[in-house]
């Protein structure tokens, strides 16, 4: 990628790239990190501008992950993975694995919490409990994370120094589990912004120029510590929960608007309202029963519900309401509908048929994450059966009105927005096993405005917040698409990832 190096620059070329689907090379202008020009390719240098010859590439605009808890996913990556294990044993056996290193047995109880993540007890045969963590252990206190965050497996050790109750499962669900969740994050701020920084390094490897941070804490300080200290990997939406509304509001914030001065990386995001638990705690809130008995957990009533998005609506913040059961999406709908305000839900998992319209007719953006459908059909099959062609269901939301926002909600998926789209459009793998309800696939070029926030090309005027991809993503093959080379990413103009092609 031969590039001209030119003193004071204040204008950027893109030389000869494509867009998706086209032959014709074109320049594209960028000009105080606005894309100011695009003309058919051809001499773009002159003084005072930087040309950076792309040789035929494609240029998309950026991708944003609308669902990430940035904090929970640069942990993860330092944590033991236990996403491959296929029983609470096995999991177990992971963990002591994980153990045997010297020195560890002499800690004892004094030492840090032992902490694992990924594990998805809904499809396991066995069970956790309190006695088989306690056995993998050697008394070192041990926290394990369900991979969506809604479950904590403790052994007796970790019951003792954090103080919880459980039973013999050793089981924390929902709210409880949340809190220990944060409790455990609370790590030296110069170790997790370090891993912050090197998690966000790779997802702008990956095309990303924004997220949506909904990590369940006041985070507008700790990004604008993260900024001054140099972080510029992407632009962050700070999301924020019912818990601190009145401080933001107290403090003038409103979504959209801008946290960092000048800057241009940092927002306030929506507020961020769960109403229901997870489909692999079995706590999604459902109109009808699970198999093994209850209909999931309801924690917002939806008088409540209707407080806070009245309150949202008052105070300028953007509503985006977790609803993973049908039960659940049929509670925010009608409470956006009282309210009479738009906004978004966050996962929309399970949807009855009669609710796939009210998305688009309420003005409601269904923020869902696609690998979900992949992680969990075993879940859905079991818990869901015989409804589960409205699970997950992608193809009925856009087909119905509704606008669809892609995501990951790492550390649940891996924060790479071509998983997210290659789920999407295929409901498969690249591992042989047959799509999942491959009637409620998007197309790709569905996939790629839902992953730019409805950008479904280059404009003029649009902020510069680019990928140049190394394939055509209309085009290649599908094991090409999921895993799409990306050379380069720019966000306002500023190489954030270049390639050494």
């Amino acid at each position: 990628m031969p590039e001209t190096p030119v003193d004071a620059v204040n204008h950027l070329v893109l030389a000869s790239v494509r867009v998706p689907g086209a032959t014709a090379l074109c320049d594209v202008h960028v000009s105080d990190g606005v894309v100011s020009r695009i003309t058919p390719a051809g001499r773009p240098g002159g003084r005072r501008v930087r040309v950076v010859e792309l040789d035929g590439r494609c240029v998309i605009p950026g991708l944003w992950d609308e669902h990430v808890h940035m904090t929970q996913w640069a942990l993860a990556a330092n944590r033991i993975d236990l996403s491959g294990a296929a029983t609470a044993r096995e999991a177990a056996g992971v963990v002591r694995s994980s153990l045997s290193g010297p020195g560890l047995a002499d800690e004892g109880g004094s030492g840090p919490t032992v902490v694992g993540v990924g594990f998805r007890d809904a499809v396991w045969a066995d069970v956790p409990s309190l006695e088989l963590l306690d056995g993998a252990t050697r008394g070192l206190p041990t926290a394990l994370l369900s991979h969506d965050l809604h479950c904590v497996w403790l052994n007796s050790a970790a019951v003792e120094r954090y103080g919880v109750a459980v039973d013999a499962s050793g089981l924390l669900r929902e709210e409880p589990a949340f809190q220990l969740t944060r409790e455990l994050g609370k790590l030296p701020d110069a170790v997790v912004d370090a891993w912050v920084r090197e998690s966000a390094q790779a997802a702008a490897a990956r095309g990303i120029v924004g997220i949506v941070d909904f990590e369940m804490t006041w985070t507008r300080d700790v990004w604008l510590r993260r900024m001054a200290g140099g972080f510029d990997a992407f632009r962050v939406d700070a999301g924020v929960y019912p818990q601190d509304l009145a401080r933001a509001v107290a403090e003038g914030m409103r979504t959209g608007q801008a946290l960092d001065g000048g800057a241009g990386l940092l927002r306030a995001g929506p507020l961020k309202v769960l109403i229901d638990g997870s489909l692999n705690t079995r706590t999604a809130y459902c109109v009808d029963p699970y198999p093994h008995g209850g209909r999931g957990l309801l924690t917002v009533s939806q008088p409540e519900l209707l407080e806070l998005l009245v309150r949202a609506r008052e105070s300028g913040f953007l509503p985006a309401v977790h609803a993973i059961g049908d039960g659940a999406n049929e509670v925010a709908l009608n409470a956006f509908a009282a309210a009479g305000t738009g906004g978004r839900i966050e996962h929309a998992q399970f949807v009855r048929a009669q609710d796939f319209a009210r998305f688009g007719e309420l003005g409601v953006t269904a923020s869902v994450q696609p690998a979900h459908a992949l992680d969990d059909r075993d879940a859905a099959d079991s818990n869901w059966a015989g409804h589960t062609d409205r699970a997950f269901p992608l193809r009925s939301l856009l087909a119905a009105g509704a606008t669809l926002a892609l995501g990951s909600d790492a550390p649940v998926a891996p924060l790479d927005p071509w998983t997210a789209m290659s789920a999407a459009t295929t409901r498969a793998r690249q591992d042989g096993r047959e799509p999942w309800h491959l009637e409620q696939a998007l197309t790709r070029q569905e996939a790629l405005t839902a992953s730019t926030r409805g950008r479904a090309g280059i404009r003029v005027g649009d902020p510069a917040d680019l990928v140049v991809l190394d394939g055509d993503p209309l085009a290649v093959a599908d094991d090409t698409f999921a895993a799409m080379p990306v050379a380069a990413t720019l966000v306002a103009g500023r190489f954030t990832y270049l390639s050494g092609l």
